[in-house]
């Protein structure tokens, strides 16, 4: 309980797409709220997207919405972000991170699970 993988960073010239998963191994029963947040040297982190396990309410950051969807398959438990549109300012790493303690209410969030991150760049 508790690991969290993700996979499907890459490199795409701005206007691409990438879809990043997540998946948790262990499976989510312990969780409340997944999401994914970024970071990029020189710049503080910024939670991207969070969702509430069960429920509908998603949230975004403003620099995201209406790019980047957040979802989540309850059989495979693995967790998504699609992300369209994309822009050289969206280059970085990219964590999946999940609480188990308390439902979300913002995109950015401090969890206490994530995983090992992976890369996004975009180029111009």
């Amino acid at each position: 309980q508790g690991q969290l993988m993700e996979s499907g960073g890459g490199s795409v010239e701005t206007g691409g797409s990438l879809r990043l998963s997540c998946e948790a191994p262990g499976g989510a029963y312990a969780f409340y709220c997944m999401g994914w947040f970024r970071q990029s040297p020189g710049k503080e982190r910024e939670g991207v997207a969070s969702m509430n396990i069960g429920y509908a309410q998603t949230y975004y950051a403003d620099s995201v919405k209406g790019r980047f969807t957040i979802s989540r398959d309850n059989v495979k438990h693995t967790l998504y972000l699609q992300m369209d549109m994309l822009k050289p300012e969206d280059t970085a790493m990219y964590y999946c991170a999940a609480e188990s303690r308390s439902f979300c209410n913002k995109a950015g969030v401090e969890y206490n699970y994530k995983g090992q991150g992976t890369q996004v760049t975009v180029s111009s």
